[in-house]
């Protein structure tokens, strides 16, 4: 810390909006900033140990993971010094202990630090955990070792809590030691004003909650173990409280407007669609279409999420609302996360409506890839009014993008998009237009609550009759290495069957990602020594596989051009194409009747929605599918649980709540979703739904009678802090 940082400490008090960098100082300022994100007292207060160590606890050195960065409590045993063999200097090695296990210290040319690491001395070490001839080591780890002497030996009573107060460990980087950043935190706390609470003293006070000043006190610097756990319950509430504020808030906004009342007309292109369908729409169908319709023809804007089960029929009931807003004779915007996406959508929107209808409506699609002549026609069209539905990708949000009288926003697997990219869309209507979410990812009560707080939700459950089901098997190579190729051979059999199948990678080349479909779920566990199977990897082994010389395998992923990858799907849908080589750009939205097979290769590198996703492509007709996950992780492993997770159920709602239970204290938003790092800090929606519920009854009545927050200005403040925060990269999923 420097100087500067030193004397704002000692000449004024800080607030949770004062700048770091005037608080700690530049320098500091700058690694927290680069370490963390972080930029002003508040959100550096807000960084919460991650657990909690006594001075004569021990840590479990047995159990330490290679290759990462570990914070550590254990007792110096023995210090030795030798000169190195191939050049001049110094290895100093100190062997630390937990009582079962030993780990090295290594340190180069650093003699000075034998009077340091006496032996019997005990400390925090911090480092990256390497291995050196089969022993775990740490080379030039950062430490803290503790102060030999308690307080004032004749005051027992000092002593004894000395010895017991908890030590803070704090989630670090190999820049920012655990200890350095406590060191910080305690700046800001000595240099901290008064509090006012964003949760109101009556709350509080029924809950037994600690004032927020005293709270975040006991969290970074306690006691007794009583008293961070203390904080910890009042911090997790006023998270939780705040975050539901901001969301009925934003919810509240979004009512205070109005829009256009959407009413479908008599004989219209809505009453001659359903005409047209050749299969009745299912129960939840009806129920969720009748919601809809109900919303549209209100003056109020529409938000509403749909979340349903893969293959549940959530387009048909888009599609639906769609021409509802085109008999008022508004525009509707469909945005997908990718060309491959978008340009599917369209196909299936044209397929449904038919050629009369699609006359009517001329659906059209506008991604960024378009050639300049189509897209120009694709503009006009807009523009003039003459498409009634407009499929696209980002692009949609272009400046150039206009049109006519945008009633309906239909955003597919909203997760994939920041909120600012939807305002822009949503800015382009005259008034504002309604707003419909589409996810299949079934989404779990407390985290509808927490993540889309702000949307009406409704759901469909029930699949369309005819569909033939999926059989779901894991391939463990770790337990039967010896399976990989009856693999090959089981999917060779389907295709031999007049069928077609996918064959999913999580890599395009050897360590190179994926860049066009969706990261894993935050959590992979592969080891990224190994590298990922790969789309190169398995084309080249398909070709050498005598079952599949005669087979027309291709390949299909992110850097393809956007005409390449629109061929390719194409010719997959026409039958030309017996096997697609892909990466999870066919993760949503493929919809090929004829494809029963479906080979996940390296399954545990993708998280359980993105399986329960991937599946969804085979067994959409009358044609059984089937799934294979291949997997090498081991058994019992975490990685190895979700898959057999994903093999076990096709309920994806029952599978939303197996993966909360696996994730344990993980983040479900998670920086996949959220855009960024992870918001949340104490508060686990897989854990915490009882105080979510009761944060946002809570949230809600405060708001009932002060709409506005004017007489609750610390809330107020609270809010604006997160969204600012956040950038509304958190709040998106509204």
């Amino acid at each position: 810390m420097t100087s500067e940082g030193a004397d704002a400490a000692g000449t004024g008090r800080f607030t949770l909006d004062t700048r770091l960098s005037g608080a700690l100082g530049g320098r500091t300022a700058q690694a927290v900033e680069r370490a963390f994100g972080y930029r002003t007292v508040g959100d550096l207060l807000g960084h919460y140990p991650r657990r909690y160590a006594l001075r004569g606890e021990l840590t479990a050195l047995a159990s330490l993971p290679l290759d990462e960065n570990v914070t550590i409590v254990a007792e110096v045993l023995e210090v030795r010094v030798r000169e190195m063999r191939q050049r001049r200097g110094s290895i100093l090695e100190a062997k630390i202990s937990d009582g079962t296990g030993i780990l090295t210290l290594t340190f180069f040319n650093q003699k000075w630090r034998e009077n340091d690491l006496r032996p019997g001395r005990r400390g925090i070490f911090a480092g990256k955990v390497g291995d050196y001839r089969g022993a775990r080591q740490l080379a030039h780890p950062d430490y803290e070792l503790f102060d030999d002497s308690a307080p004032i030996a004749a005051d027992a009573a000092a002593a004894k809590r000395w010895a017991e107060a908890p030590i803070p460990i704090y989630p670090a980087t190999g820049t920012l030691a655990s200890w350095q950043l406590a060191k910080a935190i305690a700046l800001l706390l000595d240099g901290l004003g008064d509090l006012d609470d964003p949760v109101p003293d009556a709350v509080r006070q029924a809950r037994s909650l600690l004032d927020q000043r005293r709270a975040l006190e006991a969290i970074h610097r306690p006691e007794a173990e009583a008293d961070w756990k203390s904080a910890r319950r009042t911090l997790r509430f006023t998270e939780a409280f705040v975050l539901q504020a901001a969301l009925l808030l934003r919810r509240a906004e979004l009512r205070a407007h109005t829009t256009t009342a959407r009413h479908p007309s008599v004989g219209g292109l809505l009453e001659r669609f359903d005409a047209s369908l050749h299969f009745s729409l299912t129960a939840d169908q009806q129920e969720v279409g009748a919601e809809i319709a109900d919303d549209l023809e209100h003056p109020v804007p529409m938000n509403r999420l749909v979340q349903g089960e893969v293959g549940s029929g959530k387009t048909v009931v888009a599609l639906r609302a769609m021409l509802a807003v085109a008999d008022s004779g508004g525009q509707s915007a469909l945005l997908a996360p990718t060309e491959v996406l978008a340009a599917q959508h369209l196909r299936s929107i044209a397929r449904l409506l038919g050629p009369e209808l699609s006359a009517s409506v001329v659906p059209t699609l506008l991604t960024g890839q378009l050639p300049a002549a189509d897209r120009r026609k694709a503009l006009l069209r807009a523009a003039a009014g003459q498409s009634r539905i407009v499929v696209g990708t980002h692009a949609l949000i272009g400046d150039a993008v206009s049109f006519a009288d945008l009633g309906l926003v239909v955003v597919d697997e909203q997760h994939r998009f920041g909120v600012e990219q939807r305002e822009a869309l949503r800015l382009k209507g005259q008034h504002p237009p309604h707003v419909l979410v589409l996810t299949a990812t079934p989404i779990p009560r407390t985290v509808a609550m927490t993540v889309f707080g702000d949307l009406d939700v409704s759901t469909i459950r029930e699949l369309p009759a005819g569909r033939a089901g999926i059989e779901s098997h894991v391939v463990p190579l770790a337990d039967r290495p010896g399976w990989r190729p009856r693999v090959w051979e089981r999917l060779a059999e389907e295709v031999e069957l007049g069928r077609q199948g996918f064959v999913v990678c999580p890599a395009i080349e050897a360590r190179v990602a994926e860049d066009d479909g969706e990261a894993p779920d935050g959590e992979a566990e592969a080891d990224a020594a190994v590298p990922a199977a790969s789309v190169a990897s398995v084309l080249a082994e398909l070709e050498e596989h005598p079952r599949f010389t005669d087979k027309r395998v291709a390949p299909l992923h992110g850097r393809m051009s956007a005409d390449e990858k629109e061929a390719t799907m194409r010719a997959f849908a026409a039958g030309e194409i017996d096997v697609l080589v892909a990466t999870t750009v066919i993760e949503v939205g493929v919809d090929v009747p004829n494809a029963s097979a479906m080979v996940v290769v390296d399954a545990d590198r993708f998280g359980v929605s993105q399986l329960h996703q991937l599946r969804g492509r085979v067994g959409r007709g009358s044609v059984p599918g089937l799934c294979l996950l291949v997997t090498s992780a081991e058994a019992g492993s975490l990685a190895r649980q979700r898959v057999e997770a994903v093999a076990a159920t096709l309920d994806g709602f029952e599978l939303a709540r197996v993966d909360l239970e696996l994730r344990q204290e993980g983040d479900v938003l998670g920086a996949v979703q959220s855009g960024g790092r992870s918001s949340l800090k104490l508060l686990r929606v897989a854990r915490d739904g009882d105080v979510i519920a009761d944060a946002r009854e809570v949230a809600a009545e405060v708001l009932a009678a002060d709409p506005g927050l004017g007489r609750h200005a610390a809330l107020a403040a609270e809010v604006r802090r997160r969204l600012d925060a956040e950038a509304s990269g958190y709040l998106s999923k509204g």
